[in-house]
């Protein structure tokens, strides 16, 4: 299998211990490097491997070539926490990522980050992102490999501030000290994340309604207006009533409520493409 060469240690990283990784979180096998192009590419490699133990999880230090939905780069201060996980996507009963698969993720994040730091006061965004007064914390990407494993890609600002990102994402964009005057440690955030998103996948095979009940409340485009990107320059615009059952988002428009299980809230023309590193100055 092929994995990433070590390069030199980020001074902004704090460390991640393997025992704790596997013997707290309900991982069987973790995996560390110090700078990958991506986590998510990593993952991949992994998830092909039919001798590989699950749930795994990969975590890098620093990622160059960081990617979300709809193609977008993916930035970040250096040092925060950049990770993969990877199942058996037959253990949750489908074959194909789910709204649920999501939601599930972004919920066990925001509980996190609410356990730990209550300042942040996280709310989930439709479909993948993690917020913190408005702005983006954390990102969530879902994909499933041939292999039939689904892989989990997660991004959350442990470190660093908003100043360092790139000026066309800079407004859109939260960071930990930036919210709550402090960093947090990597280690502590997965082993507060792990377990209850393992717990919430665990539900979701059976019955999604204790996810649902979770999520509502989290929800922070409940009430609002919003416009959601169907791909094919197809656009919706009404106001956010959460979501149903399946995880979908209530959308009433002029035309009457629609349930809507994929799109964006992000206009694909303002999706950000470039340079995923830090201003040099900062």
């Amino acid at each position: 299998m092929p994995f990433p060469q070590p390069t030199p240690a980020d001074a902004t990283a704090d460390p991640i211990s393997r025992s704790a990784m596997l013997e707290r979180t309900g991982l069987a096998a973790f995996h560390h490097q110090l700078e990958v192009a991506s986590t998510m590419d990593w993952a991949r490699a992994l998830a092909i491997d039919p001798d590989v133990l699950l749930p795994a999880a990969v975590v890098a230090d620093r990622q160059t070539l960081g990617r979300g939905r709809q193609g977008a780069r993916w930035w970040q201060p250096p040092g925060s926490l950049t990770a993969s996980v990877v199942i058996d996507a037959r253990w949750l009963g489908q074959s194909q990522p789910q709204p649920v698969w999501s939601l599930a993720c972004g919920v066990a994040m925001a509980e996190a980050l609410a356990a730990l730091e209550p300042l942040t006061t996280p709310r989930v965004r439709w479909p993948n992102d993690v917020e913190s007064r408005g702005r983006k914390l954390a990102g969530i990407l879902v994909e499933t490999a041939p292999s039939g494993r689904a892989i989990f890609g997660i991004g959350v600002n442990t470190t660093g501030t908003a100043t360092g990102a790139p000026e066309a994402i800079r407004h859109r964009v939260a960071t930990l000290p930036d919210t709550v005057g402090r960093t947090l440690p990597r280690e502590t955030l997965l082993v507060e994340f792990l377990p209850r998103f393992f717990e919430l996948l665990n539900e979701i095979q059976t019955d999604a309604s204790r996810l649902i009940a979770r999520y509502r409340p989290l929800c922070s485009l409940t009430g609002e207006d919003v416009t959601v990107f169907r791909g094919a320059g197809k656009k919706i615009t009404g106001r956010c009533c959460g979501i149903d059952t399946t995880g979908a988002l209530v959308v009433d428009t002029v035309a009457g409520r629609l349930h809507l299980a994929s799109g964006s809230l992000t206009d694909p023309a303002a999706v950000w493409r470039g340079d995923a590193q830090p201003d040099p100055q900062t």
